[in-house]
């Protein structure tokens, strides 16, 4: 699967579950939801370079001198960011859950119409 691949995909699941979100907090959320597609598609890329050289380039003649690989770091960066954004993106689905009426606010919706 190719980077574009990985990005649409991400963007429909991510705007899928925004589907049932009230369409002012799914409009203000729309720029994160792209982000955070982009950046898992950055990592899937990143990813599969770091599974071929590891996260760190070992000295074969010494092997106490060791480099970071720049993906690696970029990886790591990506992923703060990204897990970042979820945590933002799931609080909005969060509050639009507990904002929906459950059976109690259902049942008492309709006790006031009785009366």
């Amino acid at each position: 699967m190719d980077k574009q691949d990985v990005y649409k995909a991400e963007l429909t699941k991510l705007t899928e579950l925004f589907t049932l979100v009230e369409p002012g907090k799914t409009k203000l959320v729309e720029g994160l939801i792209k982000d955070a597609a982009f950046l898992f598609a950055e990592n899937y890329i990143l990813r599969e370079s770091i599974n071929k050289t590891g996260m760190v380039k070992i000295n074969p003649k010494h092997p106490g001198i060791q480099q970071p690989i720049v993906s690696a770091k970029e990886y790591r960066q990506n992923l703060s960011t990204y897990a970042s954004i979820i945590k933002a993106l799931n609080s909005v689905l969060q509050k639009n859950i507990s904002d929906g009426d459950d059976e109690f606010d259902e049942y008492m919706k309709e006790m006031r119409e009785k009366q």
